[in-house]
């Protein structure tokens, strides 16, 4: 697994982790019951506290992402099937007030929008 800190930004190091952690395991890269890295191994590749690493893993777990079991390590959580369909639905719900506001602001009618809409998923 391969992680990106950025060490200038304004986001908390542990906030970076456990984003992108949360992302692989949202978008499927990281299994249900999948190991992920030990909490001293993820310090020393990344060259970090191990107490970072540890805030971003208890965060991971609160949320449900990741379970810990003593002496045999960290595993991602069966996933809530409802909890990954709402933060999908959340997602398109921003994009989908982007492309309304951009066709209101064009005076793109809602029957061409829906249209459009139709059409684009159709092709896949």
């Amino acid at each position: 697994m391969e992680l990106f800190i950025n060490n200038h930004g304004s986001k908390p190091i542990y906030e970076q982790i456990s984003d992108q952690i949360k992302a692989l395991i949202m978008s499927g890269e990281l299994k249900s019951g999948e190991g992920i890295p030990s909490i001293r191994s993820m310090a020393k590749s990344l060259h970090i506290s191990v107490l970072t690493v540890q805030k971003a893993y208890d965060k991971l777990q609160e949320e449900g992402f990741i379970e810990t079991t003593a002496g045999k390590g960290c595993f991602v959580s069966a996933q809530n099937q409802d909890f990954y369909l709402e933060e999908q639905q959340k997602k398109i719900e921003e994009l989908f007030n982007q492309a309304i506001e951009i066709a209101r602001s064009t005076g793109i009618k809602l029957d061409k929008l829906t249209g459009l809409l139709e059409l684009l998923y159709e092709e896949e």
